[in-house]
């Protein structure tokens, strides 16, 4: 009795799969793992300073635009009494 020779590369298939080892075992998971959360920490700390970078200094343009504003209505105010005192 001859066998095929699909039927003879599935059983070889299939012996392989069942005899090759698990390609990743508990502890290179936990590696991984570790590595993940590194990662994840990197980008989440790098994020935290592009956005405190970014929020300190709008707030720095917008106490300075506040400053110069508030300095042009004193400067007016000024200007104001100065021609009714005369």
């Amino acid at each position: 009795m001859k066998i095929s020779a699909p039927i003879t590369a599935s059983l070889f298939a299939i012996a392989l799969t069942v005899v090759s080892p698990a390609q990743t075992t508990a502890k290179q998971d936990m590696k991984n793992a570790g590595s993940e959360t590194k990662e994840a920490a990197k980008d989440t700390g790098s994020s935290v300073a592009k956005a405190t970078k970014t929020t300190s200094r709008k707030v720095k343009n917008g106490t300075k635009k506040g400053v110069h504003k508030a300095a042009s209505a004193t400067a007016t105010g000024a200007d104001k009494v100065k021609e009714k005192t005369q």
